[in-house]
């Protein structure tokens, strides 16, 4: 019988952190400012949602951080679940990875990064005849086709890379990730420095009191700011291949969020200097426009058009490229564990699992085809805050059920720290069936077509026994 293959631990510290930023510092640094205008209208308001949002975030990071420190495994939180509460429930976490959270989180990425690139070199159209054929009247699957087909060819790419091995996609992050540091840094420092600048732009306090802003009105502004935020939680997924991993998860999750938040406050006082609320709303009702892209423009004009096109670029297919790399290792860790199909369990000649890359790679694919950017993202974070809220739950469930276990970290501010967020989720929970009504039912609808499944795959695996 052949020796069955085990994942290598070869990532220490450094690339925990690369993989924690380079997971979350996606598209939403650039796009999202300009929905969060057009729902807040103050910019006092949008700089809050994005610190509330990075705490938030924060909060839940430090809570996940005691977790994983506890249980760090490859798969993340879906071992996690299986410890706190049972196979069943990890189980629907798995499957709204495959189905949502994970893959339309690759998809999204792609999406925009073919847009930035159809920016800098126009893309053919495609079936245009067939534009306004719809499936429910929610999905127009050949609208944008060649912006499409271009986001699927990135994908396939991407996980061809990484299905050659581990090293190759994450000496791939690390470089990508230095050039995104590099031209958000170029950035900052000449839009705050050019003479278009406005500091009154985001320090003006009569901007609270402009339009209603509402307790459900900042929720779903925040909506867009914790899709910019997404992707901290993923540095688990590959919990079997870091070093020391119980010391190093933890402290990787904690640093690369702090990182962020710095990068994220940086970036968009920089954007409310150079644009005003009602240019950005304008930005927001065009539906094409990129809000750092006119950002730049106003100091740069077309050489700066291209500059940030080229780094949204990098950037989308740097975040792109990390969501595959770890993103593929939870449905390995069910698989092994009986609650996937088996081939997705098995690891190829370069230790690594080259069947859920490629099964990942093809439904995400699929995504692309579905919605657009938008409702993609809105439909992953009401998804995944269900979870999240689960796994700071963990942390008082995992104290009371083994208190004398060693905790390599233990979250600062226990118990209000996990208490708040998960009152933050609930009510983010809450919050997206009413505004955004479609996004929830169809996040719903996916997580619990996991049912079925899960019960199909127990009365397979016990015939075998």
């Amino acid at each position: 019988m052949a020796k069955q293959r085990n994942l290598v631990r070869t990532l220490g510290l450094g690339y925990v952190v690369i993989f924690v930023v380079a997971n979350i510092i996606g598209s939403g640094v650039y796009k999202k400012i300009a929905p969060m205008a057009a729902e807040l209208h103050s910019s006092v308001w949008i700089l809050m949602a994005w610190i509330v949002g990075g705490i938030i975030t924060l909060f839940g990071a430090l809570s996940n951080a005691e977790v994983a420190g506890l249980l760090a495994d490859t798969g993340g939180d879906f071992v996690y679940f299986k410890k706190i509460y049972n196979r069943f429930f990890a189980f629907l976490y798995g499957w709204s990875l495959f189905t949502v959270i994970q893959t339309a989180t690759i998809s999204s990425l792609a999406y925009v990064f073919a847009q930035s690139l159809n920016s800098i070199i126009p893309l053919p159209e495609m079936f245009s005849s067939l534009k306004d054929l719809t499936i429910g009247g929610v999905f127009y699957p050949f609208q944008d086709f060649g912006v499409k087909l271009t986001a699927i060819l990135l994908i396939l790419l991407l996980t061809s890379l990484n299905i050659s091995g581990l090293k190759s996609g994450a000496g791939a992050s690390r470089a990508i990730l230095l050039l995104v540091f590099t031209g958000l840094a170029v950035i900052v420092f000449f839009g705050l420095s050019s003479s278009v600048a406005r500091p009154a732009n985001f320090m003006d306090v009569g901007d609270l009191t402009r339009g209603t802003v509402t307790l459900s009105s900042f929720y779903t502004a925040m909506l867009a700011a914790f899709w910019a935020y997404q992707g901290w939680v993923s540095v688990g997924f590959i919990g079997g291949e870091v070093k020391d991993p119980n010391k190093n998860i933890p402290k990787g999750i904690v640093m690369g969020v702090f990182v962020v938040i710095f990068i994220y406050l940086l970036v968009n006082v920089t954007y409310l200097t150079l644009l005003s609320i009602p240019q950005l709303e304008q930005i927001h009702a065009a539906g094409n426009q990129i809000a750092a892209v006119e950002a730049v423009r106003s100091f740069w004009g077309s050489g700066g058009v291209l500059f940030i096109s080229l780094l949204i670029l990098v950037t989308t297919l740097g975040c792109t490229n990390a969501s595959i790399l770890t993103g593929a290792r939870p449905y390995y860790a069910m698989a092994r564990d009986r609650l996937f199909f088996p081939n997705i369990g098995k690891l190829n000649n370069a230790n690594v699992p080259g069947n859920s890359l490629l099964w990942q790679g093809l439904w995400a694919s699929v995504l692309v085809l579905s919605g657009t950017f938008d409702q993609l993202t809105d439909m992953i974070i009401f998804a995944v805050f269900i979870f999240y809220g689960a796994t700071s739950l963990g942390v008082f469930i995992l104290r009371r059920k083994m208190p004398d276990v060693h905790r390599p970290y233990k979250v600062w501010g226990y118990p209000f720290v996990p208490a708040i967020f998960i009152l933050f989720c609930i009510g983010l929970f809450f919050n997206t069936i009413v505004t955004r009504p479609r996004e929830a039912a169809i996040g719903m609808i996916l997580i619990l077509s996991g049912i079925p499944v899960f019960f199909y795959l127990q009365r397979k695996y016990s015939k075998k026994d």
